[in-house]
């Protein structure tokens, strides 16, 4: 039977594809910043409601914790509406533990999509964007061999314990591990689906067929 939803892979980089439920939910994470000229009408959409009188407005010098999508949406270098601030798990401290010993991190704690989110702030001027770059390169690096180390070598095993402290590309990264892992045992055990030619190479096959009785 065919599966009613084909997933879609998130986009690479500061690059976001909207096909993917996963990018979808990293675009609802909070960004910190301060709201650098008057915004009219933006307070609902924050969940701000204004009160009698008041208006549905956020005024100048306003701290707001806002959505990644709708952060991108007002950004603008010409226009001041807005300035970001870094989450505290991209700053200079949280860098230093990185390069430490990035395994020692609770990625998911800190942040679901410390990979995805991390490259969407390179979208925002900020000096620090090259070091930012680089942890979140050197991060990966450091803790991809023990993730898929770990998928290799838990065969039939309860794997909630080994993913708890991996961000969603991490998980992902896992389940794909194991699936490599599940299908070498089952062509080991002769387990494995029977090779079959493909639909196209079916039908070539009857198209030669047909020329040649013809």
């Amino acid at each position: 039977m065919a599966e009613a939803y084909f997933p879609v892979g998130p986009g690479l980089g500061p690059e976001e594809n909207f096909l993917s439920l996963e990018d979808i939910l990293m675009s609802q994470e909070k960004l910190p910043g301060r709201v650098e000229a008057a915004v009219p009408r933006l307070a609902a959409v924050l969940g701000k409601g204004a009160g009698a009188g008041q208006s549905d407005g956020i005024p100048e010098g306003s701290k707001v914790e806002i959505p990644l999508w709708l952060a991108k949406g007002l950004y603008d270098n010409k226009r001041r509406i807005l300035s970001v601030e870094l989450p505290k798990i991209y700053k200079e401290g949280w860098r230093t533990v990185f390069s430490a010993d990035a395994n020692v991190v609770d990625l998911h704690k800190m942040g679901p999509y410390y990979y995805g989110f991390g490259s969407q702030l390179l979208n925002f001027d900020n000096p620090e964007n090259p070091e930012i770059a680089q942890t979140i390169l050197q991060t990966f690096i450091g803790r991809f061999r023990r993730i898929m180390d770990s998928s290799q070598n838990a065969y039939n095993e309860d794997t909630s314990a080994l993913v708890a402290r991996l961000d969603e590309l991490e998980r992902a990264l896992f389940r794909a591990g194991q699936k490599g892992l599940n299908d070498f045992q089952c062509w080991e055990k002769g387990q494995a689906s029977q090779i079959t030619a493909s639909s196209l190479v079916q039908n070539y096959r009857k198209r030669k067929f047909t020329d040649m009785d013809g």
